[in-house]
């Protein structure tokens, strides 16, 4: 018995190569809640969403180094949920408006 013939799968019809804008949606949406799942860059998310930081006010309010706070912030910059703006020798960190949905919809967590 030929082992291809015994476990032959069937396409789907539809035909369709690559994924569908709500697979890349729940994609990026799954994305973002694992990086906002680690407590220490929720709470630099939080954080951010009463003003915008400089990575030192960062360190200084939650008790991390300022490379692990760049580390964060790159990483939750990737996701598109922290912006940056240059201000004189200081870069100033802020929630992007998908950023503020996130911290919006944590809150309603809250118990």
């Amino acid at each position: 018995m030929n082992m291809h013939s015994y476990h032959s799968y069937k396409r789907c019809a539809c035909n369709s190569s690559g994924k569908t804008k709500a697979e890349k949606l729940n994609a990026d949406i799954a994305r973002q809640l694992k990086i906002a799942g680690v407590p220490s860059k929720l709470g630099v998310l939080l954080f951010l969403e009463q003003s915008p930081h400089c990575v030192c006010d960062l360190a200084q309010h939650t008790k991390l180094s300022q490379t692990l706070v760049s580390h964060h912030l790159a990483d939750l910059a990737d996701t598109g949920l922290v912006q940056n703006k240059k201000n004189g020798a200081f870069v100033d960190y802020s929630l992007t408006p998908k950023g503020r949905k996130l911290t919006r919809a944590v809150k309603t967590l809250e118990s």
